[in-house]
């Protein structure tokens, strides 16, 4: 025990109202309660040495915040216990302890200067002593909760329970529950200020019930874990008295060790609950199974799948509007609206990650860059990328997996795409969507990707392999195609449809200086002062060497002729090398491409017209001529029926205007007419060649040619309307490349100017048409109607 020198005082004599005060940090003392206490700042531990040396009580007052070193006298409370000091004690660390037993409530009055620690006058607060059946009531309810609770107690000894039955004052009752119980702070600091005794009752009553509720929830949740511990320590024991066994018997044991990576690699996966019952079913199967069996193989694989799968892994969102802006334009030239649309769903994603966002499907020619969005939204975004490839896919099988009781059975290709990626949040790109295979013997593709690709339904995605569900809602999905016309109705109906138009030469310029001349100088291993691609040259590439609405073959093209730079160099030729257009024709032979337009427009009978193809819009030549016979109308080069059909109504038309044409009607009667449209080995379809069918038939039987230098499409109607039809802008682009000056295309599609390159609008002259008399006035210059000579 501490011995305290009995010096006299130097410090001030205390007031007969006055108390030395210690702040505390973690405890609320009541009257009757005997704890130690821990003294560990020196105006603390001056306090205590003082009270004992002059014989003094000592008030203990809990701090606001327990975190405060050197508490001020605000941040106190202002009521709390008296208590006489028992025992002082040192250890021999240096340590200093107070064993205290509280006496009486106190509140703070004033805090006194001149000490070297808190003294403050304070008011002792008599203790309560109201009769009367409520508070006997009360009483009897505190006795039965504290013999309960006391029971819950960890280790506490059965003599608490008999004293608190003993005690007749419900006063000192609660305040000894109170020191038993382990309440927050603040609510037996609260219960401490309580004076009047029915309020402290209630709210000690309501918090002893409160901390019953508690102690039986942890005491039931310990007897769940004991029994799972003892059901697991069981299961241990027999396992390795079997394992002891098969040691005996000799039987192999290299199966043991693969089996216990799979169980911890089940931990480990975070499989939903039901799906985890379910693997560790098959996992005890294959625990009772021997290697030698036939299925044990099919089961180690049909395992490793299940904990291999990101059940639980995510990559994590980063979207940044301003650098996903700024990863597209670096890696996109053009394509503005389609950029623009990218990012307002990349906004509604951040501002929503859980919600369910359309899903894309970037429709376009070859070459135009769908693929590498896909990539650069990936970039942006910080999520993995993979790439499902749908062309030629047949069998349903390989959308949704095989079933496990087929040999070689695996999952389908979005399971194995999202084990790759290894994430469960990846940007999946599904290519070539209009590729897919048609339903037959084996199923029909589309239909199990219509699951695949609905915010309803992708939630709980079952593959035939896995038998189990898997969550596909956090996969972005983005789907590309060339055409819409082969993909499924209900499929399409799932996505947005992000038309990416094809490139005027000066993007493809653009594209080939930014991006590709870079890609091939490095595939090449050359530099850009070894080798350098003059402007000419480049414009002669996308003239004479390819046509096409995306870069694709442009690539390859300055592919050769930088191989064909790298060749020279490396043979010591040369150094450098400046690429002009003179040199294109001995390192790529012969012009690919020429403008035919003026030979093939010189003779009545041959129109211009402009088509959509998957690669893009291409120049359409009509072709019609007239040899004797009964008045049949022959159609040749692939014509599809509708087509057919343009042809009927073009000379149906042209037939009832023969007077307005100054025709003689019994021209086609005695006469067959021939419709062919070149490149015969391709088929074509659709309505837009009805205003150039109808020009050309009229071309031929006024023997009168068609302009040179223009070109139309749009629909016709019998009553001589023309119709709008789609696919302007790469019809466009494709008369701009052509040679074409003037493009006659139907008034209603007027509103379509505005997505073709402002480049290109300068240098054509658009004819808006309403009606097929003025594509005649436009197409045939001195043909007017009304006043034919």
């Amino acid at each position: 025990m501490a011995q305290i020198k009995a010096e006299p005082s130097k410090l001030p004599p205390l007031p007969p109202d006055a108390m030395i005060i210690i702040p505390v940090r973690y405890l609320v003392l009541f009257p009757g309660m005997i704890v130690p206490i821990s003294v560990g700042r020196e105006s603390s531990i001056a306090a205590a040495q003082e009270a004992v040396r002059g014989g003094h009580d000592i008030g203990l007052l809990l701090q606001h915040d327990s975190e405060l070193e050197s508490p001020r006298a605000d941040q106190l409370y202002q009521v709390g216990t008296a208590a006489s000091i028992l025992r002082y004690l040192t250890s021999e660390e240096g340590g200093h302890y107070i064993v205290c037993q509280g006496q009486q409530r106190f509140r703070i009055i004033e805090f006194l200067d001149g000490y070297p620690f808190y003294v403050a006058r304070v008011e002792h607060l008599t203790g309560a002593t109201e009769q009367g059946p409520d508070i006997a009531a009360r009483l009897h309810q505190l006795k039965q909760l504290s013999t309960e609770i006391i029971d819950l107690l960890p280790q506490a000894p059965p003599e608490l329970a008999a004293a608190a039955q003993n005690m007749s004052s419900a006063a000192e009752l609660a305040d000894f529950v109170c020191g038993l119980v382990d309440l927050p702070l603040v609510q037996k600091q609260q219960i401490l200020e309580t004076r009047e005794l029915l309020p402290r009752l209630d709210h000690v009553i309501g918090h002893l019930a409160e901390r019953i509720e508690v102690l039986r929830l942890s005491e039931e949740i310990n007897a769940q874990t004991k029994e799972r511990m003892e059901d697991r320590q069981r299961e241990f024991l027999l396992r390795e008295q079997l394992k002891t066994i098969q040691h005996e018997l000799g039987e192999a044991e290299a199966g043991d060790a693969e089996v216990e990576k799979l169980a911890e690699a089940i931990d480990k996966a975070g499989m939903p609950h039901e799906v985890e019952t379910h693997v560790r079913k098959e996992l005890q199967r294959l625990r009772r199974m021997p290697e030698a069996a036939a299925e044990y193989s099919m089961l180690c694989t049909y395992l490793e799948w299940m904990t291999e799968l990101p059940w639980a892994i995510r990559s994590e969102d980063r979207i940044d509007i301003a650098e996903a802006r700024r990863i597209l334009d670096e890696d996109h030239f053009g394509l503005d609206k389609v950029k623009r649309r990218i990012l307002e769903h990349l906004a509604v994603r951040k501002l929503n990650p859980e919600g369910r966002s359309p899903i894309l499907c970037f429709v376009g020619p070859p070459g135009v860059g769908k693929t590498s969005l896909g990539q650069s939204i990936a970039r942006a975004t910080g999520r993995k990328f993979v790439r499902v490839s749908l062309g030629g896919v047949h069998d349903e099988a390989e959308v949704r997996g095989h079933r496990r009781t087929y040999v070689g059975a695996l999952p389908g290709n979005i399971i194995q795409a999202l084990r790759k990626a290894g994430t469960h949040n990846c940007v999946m790109m599904l290519d070539e969507m209009d590729k897919l295979g048609s339903g037959g013997m084996h199923g029909d593709p589309s239909a199990a990707l219509l699951e695949v690709l609905d915010p309803e339904q992708n939630t709980s995605f079952r593959d035939n392999y896995l038998a189990q569900p898997f969550d596909l809602s956090k996969v972005m999905f983005i789907g590309t195609a060339n055409m819409l016309d082969t993909i499924p109705g209900p499929l399409l109906d799932r996505m947005e449809v992000l038309h990416l138009p094809g490139y005027t030469a000066e993007e493809k310029a653009q594209i080939a200086r930014r991006y590709v001349i870079p890609r091939q100088l490095e595939a090449d291993s050359i530099t850009a002062q070894q080798c350098e691609l003059g402007d000419g040259a480049l414009d002669a590439l996308i003239r004479d060497y390819t046509r096409e609405a995306g870069v694709r073959n442009l690539e390859r093209e300055i592919g050769n002729v930088f191989r064909h730079v790298a060749m020279r160099i490396a043979e010591g030729n040369t150094q450098t090398v400046r690429i002009k257009e003179s040199d294109l024709a001995e390192i790529l032979g012969p012009r690919k491409y020429e403008s035919e337009l003026a030979m093939r427009t010189s003779l009545p009978g041959v129109a211009t017209g402009l088509a959509w193809t998957a690669a893009g819009g291409e120049i359409l030549f009509i072709e019609a001529s007239r040899t004797p016979g009964t008045g049949k109308l022959i159609l040749t080069g692939q014509l599809g029926d509708v087509m057919k059909e343009s042809a009927q109504a073009a000379l149906t038309l042209v037939k009832a205007h023969c007077a307005e044409l100054q025709i003689d009607a019994e021209l086609f009667e005695k006469q067959d007419i021939h419709v062919h449209v070149p490149a015969g080995a391709m088929p074509k379809d659709g309505p837009s060649a009805g205003v150039a069918i109808y020009v050309a038939l009229t071309s031929l039987v006024r023997d009168r040619p068609v302009c040179s230098d223009c070109a139309m499409t749009g629909e016709i109607s019998l009553r001589g309307m023309v119709l709008p039809v789609g696919g302007i802008k790469e019809k466009v682009l494709a008369a701009l490349q052509a040679g074409i000056r003037v493009v006659m295309l139907p008034a209603r599609n007027r509103k379509d100017i505005d997505d073709i390159p402002e480049a290109a609008r300068q240098q054509l002259r658009f004819v808006w048409l309403e009606t097929v008399d003025e594509a005649l006035h436009e197409a045939i210059g001195n043909l007017i109607i009304g006043d034919l000579a």
